[in-house]
């Protein structure tokens, strides 16, 4: 016997074709990820501490995002310590 051909189900996404394994991917604009990659960017980078004041995140959630952040957004993300020995992460292009 054949099996009857069934219909899609309801409220089923069409699907999408997933973006290059190059491509750098870009974090909406209001989004934490977004905070955080502008702090990276500023000239002097960003401390740990003025990271997480700024996304409310704990460290171990910023150095997670910050782990993943240089593969998926297509940069280099440098980590330094300062005099201070604070922890200071720069993105270099």
């Amino acid at each position: 016997m054949a099996k009857p051909a069934t219909a899609p189900k309801k409220g089923a996404k069409a699907t999408t074709k997933p973006a290059a394994k190059n491509e750098a991917r870009k974090p909406r604009a209001e989004s934490k990820g977004a905070v955080i990659l502008d702090l990276l960017r500023r000239a002097k980078g960003a401390m740990l501490a003025q990271i997480m004041e700024a996304t409310g995140w704990q460290a171990h959630s910023v150095r997670g995002f910050i782990s993943t952040a240089a593969k998926k957004h297509n940069v280099t993300i440098e980590s330094s310590k300062n005099e201070a020995g604070d922890r200071v992460y720069t993105i270099k292009n």
